[in-house]
């Protein structure tokens, strides 16, 4: 099984990395339609460049002095950010990176601490070999602290870096604040893969903290987290060490010890070794998403004018084209090939173009989901049409008639259809064989149940709205 998970995994990122290049290669967007959108399809390219290099963000979250900084330095064996006994050392962003060798290893290499890189000299860069990626690493990210001052702006950069982050540690001390709650019920609505860091443990007594971890595991976030998805460390501790007074005495020292994270650091390589690949393009095609439907519109609102012109056209053709014609059979026959080449011109004004076989099947979907009108409309055209036939030797007040009812229904459908063409297409720039959704919806449906995004498949669902089997 973890053989095929690891399979589906790479499958599904080649999968979201095809999917990404092409969606990207026919946005087609005009210059006014670009404006304002700078910042996102930058953001869009760079995480294309990042599924290409396959690095993967993982982001700290916490209030202030929950030990974000020192968690992060425990990960990479050295001190790279910066920590102090004063709150909110942390201001800005801050990333480093985890460089890791991956080489193919026995699957029994994540089940102890074989793992290497375990416990390096400060002076080290960290080193762990896992199985089935190759030139890979990640990249620790630090933020400032939830509720320090300022907040709006963090607030921003925090969202900022949430976006970007392919996994999140969200970090706490003790049981769940008001605001730690809330702060986590959003990213996990954000559809944000995480684990749950309870940090600083060796300042409880075991009594202590595991009945702090039963009430966060069984009562704070038992609706948003499993039980697999909380982890304690100690990134700090505290340990006390004899040390020899002047007078040759001895007293007890407080001192910084040995880290305590091995459990975390097996989870984050365990989550990377089953899906690792999985939330790199999770997190992209969501992102993408995002921006597909501001592309979608931009270019329904830029191009609204022309495609009135089209469809008013196109009716005002078929309109006359089915008043002129006495056989009921071309008048059928001429329509629908109106219709069709009124599809094909919209997609083609959209940048979303399709074959006469793609305009029909969709010109066919259209007229189902407007079952009600489409049957009164071809009812009413064959049956004013076999009028029409008859009549035209007798009455040209009585074919003129008809004709001009005729046309009118004719015209009418003929709008209607343009405009549900619109959303369609629309829609099929999203939901499409290569659209973000489309791959979206592949990958959730692929994840193993024991997977850390298994369980975000309810809210991706609702952001994307589709329902996974």
């Amino acid at each position: 099984m973890a053989r095929r998970n690891t399979l589906q995994d790479d499958l599904n990122y080649q999968q979201a990395k095809r999917s990404l290049r092409q969606w990207v290669a026919q946005l087609d967007l005009r210059p006014q339609e670009v404006a304002g959108l700078e910042g996102e399809l930058e953001s869009l390219q760079a995480l294309l460049d990042k599924l290409e290099t396959e690095v993967i963000h993982i982001a700290a979250f916490g209030l202030v002095g929950r030990g974000k900084s020192s968690l992060l330095n425990a990960l990479l064996g050295e001190p790279v950010f910066e920590t102090g006994p004063t709150h909110g050392i942390t201001r800005t962003q801050q990333a480093a990176t985890w460089n890791i060798s991956w080489e193919t290893r026995p699957q029994s290499s994540f089940s102890g601490t074989s793992l290497q890189g375990s416990r390096l000299p400060p002076s080290s860069v960290q080193s762990v070999q896992v199985a089935h990626w190759q030139g890979s690493r990640l990249e620790l990210i630090d933020t400032p602290g939830l509720d320090e001052v300022d907040g709006e702006e963090r607030a921003r950069l925090a969202r900022e870096v949430a976006q970007r982050a392919d996994l999140i540690l969200f970090v706490v001390c003790g049981d769940l604040t008001r605001v730690e709650f809330e702060a986590l019920a959003t990213l996990r609505e954000a559809g944000k893969p995480m684990l749950l860091v309870f940090n600083k443990i060796d300042q409880y007594p075991e009594a202590d903290r595991q009945a702090i971890y039963d009430k966060i595991r069984n009562e704070r976030v038992r609706q948003l987290l499993s039980p697999n998805e909380i982890v304690m460390v100690a990134a700090s501790p505290r340990v006390p060490r004899l040390v020899q007074r002047p007078d040759g005495s001895f007293a007890a020292q407080m001192e910084v010890g040995s880290p305590q994270v091995d459990e975390l650091r097996l989870k984050i390589l365990e989550v990377l070794h089953r899906e690792g690949r999985s939330l790199l393009a999770l997190n992209a095609l969501l992102f993408a998403d995002r921006v597909n439907q501001q592309v979608i519109e931009r270019k329904l609102q830029s191009r609204a004018q022309q495609a009135q012109d089209l469809i008013a056209s196109a009716a005002r053709t078929k309109a006359l084209a089915v008043a002129l014609n006495p056989v009921t059979l071309l008048d059928t026959l001429g329509g629908l090939a109106l219709d069709i080449a009124l599809i094909l011109r919209l997609s083609r004004l959209y940048g979303w173009p399709m074959s006469s076989a793609g305009a029909a099947q969709l010109l066919q979907k259209i007229v189902l989901s407007m079952l009600s009108l489409g049957a009164g409309e071809w009812v009413a055209l064959l049956g004013l049409g076999s009028l029409k036939t008859l009549l035209g030797g007798f009455s040209l007040g009585a074919y003129g008639s008809v004709a001009l009812t005729q046309a009118v229904l004719a015209g009418f459908s003929c709008y209607a259809i343009g405009e549900s063409a619109r959303h369609y297409l629309a829609q099929g720039a999203s939901w499409g064989p290569e659209g973000p959704k489309a791959a979206i919806a592949q990958i959730l449906a692929d994840l193993d149940e024991a997977s850390i995004t298994a369980r975000l498949r309810e809210e991706i669902r609702h952001k994307i709205g589709f329902a996974f089997p």
